[in-house]
């Protein structure tokens, strides 16, 4: 339009933390030799909301290959599902996911 000028928006910083937090986050568990594989299982299933069969699974991967990634979320939502899980003595660490 005639006699507009555009200016580039104006974001605060807390706005920033915000978008960042927002991105794309995963938990990963990690398998240990002492909390019982029934444990781990109830965990997952009371922390991220899913079914035996998915805990079960992932349970599986964590024990078979050493580490599974068990949620995906925001940061606060995995940080809340991370300390959950390490509740039970299973290391539970929250990552950023690789964007491609």
């Amino acid at each position: 339009m005639p006699g507009r000028t555009t200016t580039d928006p104006v974001i605060s910083p807390g706005i920033i933390g915000d978008i960042e937090a927002a991105g794309s986050y995963c938990v990963v568990i990690y398998n240990n030799d002492y909390t019982p594989f029934d444990e781990v299982i109830a965990a997952l299933m009371y922390a991220t909301e899913c079914d035996i069969q998915e805990a079960s699974l992932e349970a599986w991967e964590a024990h078979t290959f050493g580490s599974a990634k068990v949620h995906f979320a925001p940061r606060y939502d995995c940080k809340q599902v991370a300390r959950i899980i390490s509740s039970i003595g299973v290391r539970a660490e929250v990552v950023q996911e690789d964007v491609q």
